[in-house]
């Protein structure tokens, strides 16, 4: 429209008149709405008689939390407050990304292989979930899996394994034992030993793969024969969870209720839509390429690791993108089954200091950078694929 006013009021004006023009057009239109929005904001602000700043956060929260990774209290900070919710968060997107990762890999694989009941398994899944809302199956997932338990002991019980009750999930877990930390750093060395050997390449000719395994192996073994001399026994232990007297869990890894529906939930739902992206992937690969692969006798596990996948991995990485920044935003519909992540913590925030416009801003901030933390480490894959650097 800007170009056809520019040709209408500058004809015989050369080209580039009009592509410069259109440019500054667009440009002084967007800081005029800027500029408007911002002045309607601070009119707004002044009949309230509010100001814009974020002293507020320093003030006392005044409410508690019902899981803290770290120590918290209803004495802490609302920048407190935050950082144990931003933290709450990123446990549950740091495990839904893995999680969801190998699930729909899984999956995408069922549905190209050639046994019918785990590709028609496989489809039946990937219908049903991505056709179903999210929050739905986030509410069926906590009322079915621990709303519907009885209170009190346990419900499932593999004892010294796992225990599902009422309140959570509670897991056997490894723990770092007394003197981890030599093991720790005789481990670097040997890590360190093994880069050496892979930069500087001592041997004539470089150092071969098979050189190179050995060399790390031997270095590693070194170092872990130090270690266990020094210390007498493993970095790590196992801490089981038990029944007390009172027939509660303690000891071991406990998850919350809300925590595992949160990240199931997040983990089925996106996995599905995976699923379908590397079946997709998978399909896309030339016919010719399948068929050379069979042609030089590979077993079929051996043709998809080699031959197949790498070559649809190509495909894969740019919509997973996609994917995980929908499963990085979807994780602030915690909030609907009581999960206290950012968005929880921003919602009691907004509530108790009226803070509307300071709140919003400070989460479009923090999702936004992590939204384009994802997608800038998924680029980068993405080019070292494209380069052949991983396939």
């Amino acid at each position: 429209m800007m170009r056809l006013l520019l040709k209408f009021f500058c004809r015989g004006c050369p080209p580039w008149v009009w592509r410069w023009g259109t440019q500054v057009l667009v440009l002084i239109l967007v800081v005029w709405m800027g500029a408007y929005g911002w002045t309607n904001l601070v009119y707004n602000l002044q009949r309230l008689n509010l100001s814009l700043g974020f002293g507020f956060l320093q003030n006392q929260a005044g409410f508690n939390l019902g899981e803290a990774p770290i120590a918290f209290s209803s004495t802490d900070s609302y920048a407190w407050a935050f950082w144990v919710g931003w933290l709450n968060s990123l446990r549950v997107i740091g495990a839904g990304l893995i999680l969801t990762t190998l699930l729909g890999v899984l999956l995408g694989l069922a549905g190209v292989a050639q046994n019918w009941l785990a590709r028609n398994l496989a489809l039946v899944y990937v219908e049903v979930i991505r056709n179903t809302p999210l929050l739905l199956q986030l509410f069926f997932l906590y009322g079915v899996l621990f709303l519907s338990l009885p209170p009190g002991a346990p419900a499932i019980q593999w004892v010294g394994w796992l225990y599902l009750s009422h309140q959570g999930v509670s897991l056997r877990s490894l723990v770092f034992l007394p003197g981890a930390w030599v093991w720790g750093l005789w481990g670097m060395l040997g890590l360190g030993t093994l880069l050496v050997l892979w930069k500087w390449q001592p041997w004539p000719g470089g150092v071969g793969m098979r050189k190179l395994v050995a060399g790390g192996a031997i270095a590693t073994l070194i170092a872990t024969l130090i270690a266990a001399f020094l210390t007498g026994h493993s970095p790590l232990g196992w801490d089981a969870p038990y029944l007390d007297p009172n027939q509660q869990v303690q000891g071991g890894l406990s998850l919350s209720a809300e925590f595992v529906a949160l990240l199931l939930g997040l983990t089925l739902h996106t996995a599905a839509f995976i699923a379908e992206i590397v079946r997709g992937s998978l399909l896309a690969v030339p016919r010719g390429q399948w068929e050379a692969a069979t042609a030089l006798g590979l077993k079929p596990r051996l043709r998809m690791r080699l031959v197949i996948f790498p070559q649809a991995l190509r495909i894969i990485v740019p919509p997973l993108t996609s994917q995980y920044l929908n499963l990085a935003k979807n994780s602030s519909l915690a909030i609907a089954i009581g999960y206290p992540d950012l968005y929880a913590v921003a919602t009691t925030t907004l509530n108790q200091t009226g803070r509307a416009v300071e709140v919003v801003g400070l989460l479009m901030t923090v999702y936004l950078s992590l939204s384009l933390l994802i997608a800038g480490g998924m680029n980068l894959l993405n080019r070292q694929i494209q380069r052949g650097g991983v396939a």
